[in-house]
This record gives C-alpha cells, structure tokens and sequence, in this order.
C-alpha cells in the first residue's frame, strides 16, 4: 500500500459516497445510504496521518467492499451508485 494512493483514493471514495447519499435520499433509495454514510466516515479517518492507521486502512477496505456490492445493485439505474460503486473499488484496491 502506497500511503499517497491510499489517501488520494479515500479522499476520492468521500466525496463520490456524499454525492451517492444526496442523490439516493432524492430518489428514495435507502438501501446504499448506511453503507455510503459508513464508508464516507471510514475513508475519512483513514485519510488521516494516524498511529491506527494500518487498523483503518483495513477497515477502509471492507466498508469499500460492502458499500461497493451494494451500490452495485443499484448501479444499472443510478448514475451516483455506479461512480461510488467504482470509487469505492478503487478504494478498497489502494488501501488494501
């Protein structure tokens, strides 16, 4: 795991979560908000310069993980959950 990468790509997985959870309330998809608001908040801690970092990187890549099959369900039909489901692939990849 290259630290750069990992951050670069938690920062990244926060910002298209947000956006996921924004358009998902707009359309009443509730089913990715709690994995989206979970791995925003994870990726987030992650991306921090921190003595727990190796311990939240590999929780980064399990929320990645789970947030990324669920909005794969979705992605067929949801612009937001296709771009979160990739973003948080790429993710999950970086930090692992």
């Amino acid at each position: 795991m290259k630290k750069n990468d990992c951050i670069a790509a938690c920062l990244a997985c926060v910002i298209t979560c947000e956006s996921c959870i924004i358009d998902c309330i707009k359309v009443g998809n509730q089913h990715c908000i709690p994995l989206c608001r979970d791995c925003a908040d994870i990726c987030a801690l992650c991306a921090r310069d921190s003595q727990f970092a190796n311990e939240l990187c590999a929780l980064c890549v399990k929320a990645c993980k789970a947030c990324a099959e669920e909005c794969s369900k979705h992605a067929s039909h949801h612009e937001s959950c296709k771009a979160c489901e990739e973003a948080c692939k790429k993710c999950a990849e970086a930090c692992a």
